[in-house]
C-alpha cells in the first residue's frame, strides 16, 4: 500500500545527512537510528540503535525518545515526548532535523525505505556542509547550537555577537562551565547564558579552548541549563508589555503608603536596589536574582504601589 502524504517533511539542517529531506507519511509511525532495518537510519556513534520514532495521526505529529543513550532534544530542550509543529528542529546525535512543509522540500527521497536511505546518503555527499557551530543565530537559534556542542561533548570558547551585545560561552567536555556578556562578571554566568539564550539575532563561533579558570564554575547539566534559560525567555516575553522598559527609571513613591514591614527579604533587597540604580536595567544588572525573578518582583512591588516609573 502506497503511503499517503501528510503534507510535511524532515529537512537535515546539519550533520552527516546535511541537505536530504525525507517526506512524513500520514498516519505511520517512523523510527530513526543507527539499526539498518529503520526507516531513517543514521549511522554515527551518538545515535542509538533505536533512537527515536515520529508519529503522524490525524494531523498531529509527535516525537518520542526511546530511551536512547545520548538523548533526543526539540528547539534545544531534551525530551521524552513532544509534539512537533512547522519549524521545529529536532536534534539526534549531530543531525538536525527540520519539520517543513513538504511543499518547500526540494529533494524528498522516494521509493521503498533500503532506496529512501541510500537517497539520503546520496544526496547529503553531493551538498557542501556547514559547520553548526559557526553561523548566525536567525538561522539556528543559540539553545540550538548549546545543545549540540554539548551532545557531541565538544570543549571550547563559544563567542556570541548580538546587535548589541557580546559574550562567552565555555564548554569542557561538552559541559557548559562558565558564560560572561559584556565582560561583566558582575552578572554571574547563569545570567549572562540565559541572556545570551533569548538573543534574536547576532553570530557565534566555536574556538578553541582556553586555560582561563573561574572561581565561580557551573556544574548544572547543560540541557537543564537551556531549558531553564529557554522557559525564563519565554515567561518574561509573555509578560515583557507590564514591565517598565529597561530605560525607565524605578523610584520609590514619595510618601510611601504602603508599610515595609509587610515585604519579604527578596523584595526588600530590590527596594534597596531601586533606592540605589534607579534605571530598570541597572536593577536587572545589580539584582541577585536571574531577570524572570526581578521582573516579577519588580512588577508585584509597582502593582502595591512600592515601586513605580
Amino acid at each position: 500500500m502506497t503511503d499517503v502524504p501528510s503534507g510535511f517533511a524532515l529537512r537535515f539542517i546539519s550533520g552527516k545527512y546535511q541537505g536530504g529531506e525525507y517526506p512524513l507519511p500520514s498516519e505511520k509511525e517512523i523510527v530513526i537510528g543507527r539499526g539498518g532495518e529503520l526507516d531513517i537510519v543514521l549511522v554515527e556513534d551518538m545515535v542509538s540503535r533505536k533512537h527515536a520514532k515520529i508519529t503522524t495521526q490525524q494531523g498531529k505529529i509527535v516525537i518520542q525518545d526511546l530511551g536512547s543513550t545520548n538523548g533526543t532534544f526539540v528547539n534545544g530542550e531534551k525530551i521524552k515526548r513532544a509534539k512537533l509543529k512547522e519549524g521545529d528542529r529536532v536534534l539526534i546525535g549531530t543531525s538536525i532535523l527540520k519539520l517543513i512543509s513538504a511543499a518547500d522540500a526540494h529533494a524528498a527521497v522516494q521509493g521503498t525505505r533500503e532506496e529512501q536511505n541510500q537517497q539520503l546518503e546520496n544526496l547529503s555527499r553531493s551538498r557542501p556542509k556547514v559547520d553548526v557551530t559557526n553561523g548566525r543565530i536567525e538561522d539556528l537559534p543559540l539553545a540550538d547550537v548549546l545543545t549540540f556542542i554539548s551532545s557531541n561533548k565538544k570543549s571550547g570558547v563559544l563567542t556570541v555577537q548580538g546587535d548589541s551585545d557580546n559574550g562567552r560561552v565555555y564548554f569542557k567536555g561538552g559541559r557548559i562551565f562558565y558564560a560572561v556578556l559584556n565582560d561583566n562578571e558582575e552578572l554571574g554566568p547563569i545570567k549572562a547564558l540565559y541572556r545570551m539564550v533569548s538573543l534574536p539575532s547576532g553570530s557565534y563561533e566555536l574556538g578553541a579552548a582556553t586555560d582561563e579558570e573561574f572561581v565561580l564554575e557551573l556544574e548544572t547539566p547543560t540541557d537543564q541549563l537551556v531549558a531553564d534559560a529557554l522557559r525564563e525567555a519565554n515567561e518574561l516575553k509573555a509578560m515583557q508589555s507590564e514591565l517598565p522598559e529597561v530605560e525607565d527609571m524605578i523610584v520609590l513613591p514619595r510618601p510611601l503608603k504602603p508599610p515595609l514591614s509587610k515585604l519579604s527579604p527578596d523584595e526588600l533587597e530590590l527596594i534597596q536596589l531601586a533606592m540605589n540604580e534607579g534605571f530598570f536595567q541597572s536593577i536587572l544588572d545589580k539584582s541577585p536574582f536571574t531577570d524572570l525573578k526581578t521582573a516579577q518582583l519588580i512588577k508585584g512591588l509597582m502593582e502595591r504601589e512600592y515601586l513605580r516609573t
